[in-house]
């Protein structure tokens, strides 16, 4: 791509904070470091994320009752709650949330995300057909002029999802990036082995992983509108009918991080989370 040399000045205070994002790597000088800080700051459109809560009700004894698990109460918080909050933190405020049966609940408590300071949006799901896809497919008129997050709405996550979506867009040929964190028994979630910044190969679930790999499926994700060229109206879970065939391709990054996180599936793991989170 052409580009054209010029000579500015800056303070030393903004010179300071544009010198740190040099990594070498990602950010290799400070002549790319100005042309991404400018990029983002005038060229690229509002990131979405969608987040898919339309998952079966759960029923806690504490409780009393059931509810949806994107609202089950984490440090004084819904577990949803607390990923929105993150969004926001990272400046990125359009939020599609797709909502099943007990959407109500969660449109009552959310509304149109203006007490969180973001922007909030409903999709209902298929209840005929569920899965992780078809929140996708409904969405998609919606997601197709950038980069978006997808995130499972039963997930905490101490993620940064600024560096997230730099290190998608810094990679070439990818369709999509999984956040990846690491676990010592890996059998209960999909399983990736990483090569450099790829998914070399990816496996759901496996009862005998064929790698030694302990980076899971974090259930967080940046993906191309290129994705939709990918899924079939039969597709039901991204995780078995789609990323393994992204990773058999070489075009479905990982990126691993190390800030806590929580998978919120299950009561027993529910009860985990309670303890877990900080």
């Amino acid at each position: 791509m052409k580009r054209e040399r010029i000579t500015i000045t800056l303070k030393p205070d903004l010179l300071k904070a544009l010198d740190s994002t040099i990594d070498g790597n990602r950010v290799r000088n400070r002549s790319h470091a100005a042309e991404l800080a400018l990029s983002k700051a005038l060229l690229k459109k509002p990131v979405k994320a969608l987040i898919l809560a339309g998952g079966r009700d759960i029923r806690l004894p504490q409780l009393g009752r059931e509810m949806p698990k994107s609202l089950l109460p984490i440090q004084g918080r819904p577990l949803l709650e607390h990923a929105i909050l993150r969004l926001k933190a990272s400046g990125l405020d359009e939020i599609i949330i797709s909502i099943g049966q007990s959407g109500q609940k969660i449109r009552d408590h959310f509304r149109n995300g203006s007490r969180f300071g973001v922007n909030i949006s409903y999709i209902e799901q298929n209840q005929i057909k569920r899965g992780t896809a078809q929140p996708l497919h409904q969405a998609q008129a919606q997601l197709m002029d950038n980069n978006f997050l997808l995130i499972y709405g039963d997930v905490l996550a101490n993620i940064d999802f600024g560096d997230f979506l730099e290190f998608h867009e810094q990679q070439k040929n990818l369709v999509a990036t999984m956040a990846l964190a690491s676990v010592e028994r890996v059998s209960m979630w999909g399983v990736a082995r990483l090569v450099g910044s790829k998914v070399a190969e990816f496996q759901e679930k496996p009862k005998n992983p064929t790698t030694q790999s302990h980076l899971v499926n974090a259930g967080i994700y940046v993906m191309s509108p290129k994705i939709f060229e990918y899924l079939t109206p039969e597709m039901i879970k991204l995780e078995s009918d789609l990323f393994p065939r992204l990773a058999e391709e070489n075009r479905l990054g990982g990126y691993s991080f190390g800030g806590n996180w929580c998978d919120v599936s299950t009561p027993q793991a529910y009860q985990q989370a309670l303890k877990d989170w900080k």
